[in-house]
C-alpha cells in the first residue's frame, strides 16, 4: 500500500457517534493507493481530550461491495499497556446471503488475519485495557502517531476480508509485475493466492490478457516481465 498524507487541518470538527457529541481536533486526510482494492481518500480525527482517534473512509473504489464501506470508521482507544500505544476491536467483514456486507467480531486469535497477526501486536481486549468483558475480544495495538498502521489494519480488516471476486475487479496485477520486475509465472501465482486469495485461473487468464494488450513479455524460462 501507498499512503500519503496530503492536507493537516491544526483544528476541525466531527461528529462522535459513540459520544452524540460534536468534537473538535485535528483532522489529517490521506490518499491510498492499494495494489489489492485499489485507491481510497481517508480522514483520520484526532481527539486528544478523549483520548480517541478516528479513521474513516470518505471515498472507496467502485464496486458494489466497497461502496458499503464508505463512511465506514474504525476507532482507535487508548491502551492501560502504553500511553503511545492505542488499541482497535478487531472486526472483520463478511458479506451475507443479500449481498450486504456486515461486521463480525473476532473472539479468538485463530480468527485474526495472518496478515495482521504476523505484522501487528495482537492482544486480548482485557490485556489492552484491564476490563474484563464475558467475551474476550482481540485487539491490535499501534503506536498514537501512527496514523499509517491505523489506515492499513482498517483495510486488513474491512476491504481485504471481502470475496476475491469482488477484489479482481480492482487488483493492479501490472503494478504487482512492475514491482517484483523480472518474475516467474509461479511466483505471481503464489503471491495472488496467499496474500489475495485469487485463484490460479484467474492469474492465467488476467495475465493472458496483458499479455494480449502488449503490456507484459513472456520470457522462455517461464518468467514474465513488463514491457
Amino acid at each position: 500500500m501507498k499512503i500519503v498524507l496530503f492536507e493537516e487541518r491544526q483544528e476541525d470538527a466531527w461528529f462522535d457517534l459513540s459520544l452524540r457529541q460534536l468534537r473538535v481536533g485535528e483532522v489529517h486526510f490521506y490518499r491510498v493507493d492499494d495494489l489489492l482494492t485499489g485507491k481510497w481518500l481517508f480522514k483520520v480525527c484526532v481527539d486528544k481530550e478523549a483520548c480517541k482517534i478516528m479513521v474513516k473512509a470518505i471515498k472507496c473504489p467502485a464496486g458494489r461491495l466497497f461502496s458499503q464501506l464508505e463512511g465506514a470508521t474504525m476507532l482507535f482507544q487508548k491502551s492501560i499497556i502504553n500511553g503511545d500505544l492505542f488499541y482497535d476491536i478487531v472486526s472483520l467483514t463478511h458479506v451475507d446471503g443479500e449481498g450486504r456486507v456486515r461486521r463480525e467480531i473476532a473472539k479468538s486469535i485463530e480468527e485474526v488475519p495472518s496478515v495482521i497477526r504476523e505484522n501487528f501486536d495482537v492482544k486480548t481486549y482485557e490485556e489492552a485495557t484491564g476490563k474484563k468483558l464475558p467475551t474476550n475480544y482481540i485487539v491490535t495495538l499501534s503506536k498514537k502517531d501512527n496514523e499509517k498502521d491505523m489506515i492499513t489494519l482498517f483495510l486488513l480488516e474491512r476491504a481485504w476480508t471481502l470475496p476475491p471476486e469482488e477484489k479482481q475487479k480492482t487488483m493492479n496485477l501490472m503494478a504487482l509485475i512492475k514491482k517484483l520486475e523480472k518474475t516467474s509465472v509461479a511466483e505471481i501465482r503464489d503471491v495472488t493466492s496467499e496474500q489475495f486469495g485469487i485463484e490460479k485461473d484467474t492469474i492465467d487468464s488476467l495475465l493472458a490478457d496483458l499479455e494480449a494488450k502488449g503490456k507484459i513479455k513472456r520470457l522462455d524460462d517461464g518468467y514474465v516481465k513488463a514491457v
